[in-house]
């Protein structure tokens, strides 16, 4: 079966996308429609887990989105955040986001390469002893989460965003030959969505091995798998597809 229409569960690439060469060398159509938002606790929410953010002495973010709420969160609720505070991110990207908030230059702020690990890498004998809070999404037992329990880190999870479903009432789902989910939330957000859904013909890539997991348990098979050793971005993964088709 010829691709021609492929639905990519994220938002549309502003600088340019991954995705151009594909669209032109192999004459397909490609529409980004996310199926969630994330979207902060409000601090009614966020008091209900009963943890403490002045107890913290460092804390981890893993998304600018996790920035944002923890900052809205703690203006709400009248939080100080000492000049002390240490700011472990994943990423220096990440990182950088929270000139936003902070005086940059003036604050204690250390980031990864991209990955829990490197997170859990940078705390090494110097930072062990601080009291970490772990900025989390929805579910709070995150890789990072299980990361720290390993390392035998005194550290809190606390919740500070939710995942909400997108409204995809009017995407018709058989008009695509291939659906691309980068997250667990996409799995559940298309249960939820379409909840008498049926595969049939169409194809699914995922990216990640929770999202595999998750299309799995959904008793759904996935015909595209990244990352790999081969492929270690889904455009990579899609152009070895087609190409071999």
């Amino acid at each position: 079966m010829k691709i021609k229409n492929i639905l990519i569960s994220q938002p549309e690439p502003t600088n340019g996308s991954p995705y151009s060469e594909l669209i032109s060398k192999h004459k397909i159509n490609i529409d980004f429609i996310p199926f969630f938002k994330v979207e902060p606790l409000s601090a009614k929410e966020f008091r209900m887990q009963k943890v403490s953010i002045p107890e913290a002495t460092a804390i981890v973010f893993s998304a600018r989105s996790a920035i944002d709420a923890f900052f809205k969160i703690c203006e709400e609720l009248r939080i100080a955040i000492p000049e002390t505070m240490k700011y472990f991110c994943i990423s220096e990207a990440v990182a950088l986001y929270l000139q936003k908030y902070i005086v940059y230059r003036k604050r204690k702020i250390f980031f990864g390469t991209g990955t829990n690990a490197s997170i859990i890498d940078l705390l090494g004998t110097k930072h062990k002893n601080e009291n970490f809070m772990l900025a989390a999404a929805d579910n709070c037992k995150t890789d990072l989460h299980k990361l720290f329990v390993k390392a035998k880190i005194k550290h809190t999870t606390a919740v500070f965003v939710k995942t909400v479903n997108s409204d995809l009432s009017k995407v018709k789902l058989d008009n695509y030959d291939f659906l691309v989910f980068y997250s667990p939330s996409d799995i559940k957000s298309l249960q939820d969505n379409f909840p008498d859904f049926v595969q049939k013909e169409i194809k699914f890539a995922t990216f990640g091995t929770g999202t595999l997991k998750a299309l799995k348990a959904a008793k759904l098979s996935a015909e595209v798998t990244a990352p790999t050793p081969e492929a270690p971005s889904i455009a990579k993964a899609l152009q070895i597809y087609l190409e071999t088709k």
